[in-house]
């Protein structure tokens, strides 16, 4: 996701009057330019960086609905809505089975230890941000059976 998307849809939200979309977008940009603020590069805004501020306030949210009483569902439904909207911005997981592809052809060598720790290391840096952590740890868990 381009930075430049975020702030275009932000301001079309703010035209519109739609106040959940517009703070949703609004709280991925201000911390996509904190995070780029934190690593030095202030005024070029990477998709990199983009995806990952994304990744890391769904995960924020989900964690809001999933720690949300029962018994306050207005609230429940106010990160849904946040939830749903963040997520029209997240990149593209890879599945399970793409996962496993992508060890068997680029990591065969330290597939073939048998070593999950090592596995891992290795495979965290190249899918880190393109696949989910809970699926890879599961497919490297198969593999090492």
């Amino acid at each position: 996701m381009e930075f430049t998307t975020l702030q275009k849809d932000m301001i079309a939200a703010m035209k519109a009057k739609d106040k959940v979309r517009k703070d949703a977008i609004s709280s991925l940009v201000s911390a996509a330019k904190k995070v780029a603020i934190d690593e030095g590069c202030r005024d070029d805004i990477t998709e990199e960086i983009v995806n990952r501020v994304i990744l890391k306030e769904m995960k924020t949210v989900k964690e809001q609905i999933d720690g949300c009483p029962d018994e306050r569902a207005d609230l429940k439904a106010e990160y849904q809505a946040r939830y749903d909207i963040i997520g029209e911005y997240a990149p593209k997981m890879l599945s399970a089975e793409e996962v496993e592809n992508v060890i068997r052809e680029k990591f065969a060598d330290v597939l073939a230890t048998k070593n999950k720790g090592q596995i891992m290391k290795s495979v965290m840096g190249e899918l880190k941000g393109k696949a989910d952590g809970k699926v890879i740890n599961q497919v490297v868990s198969e593999l090492c059976q």
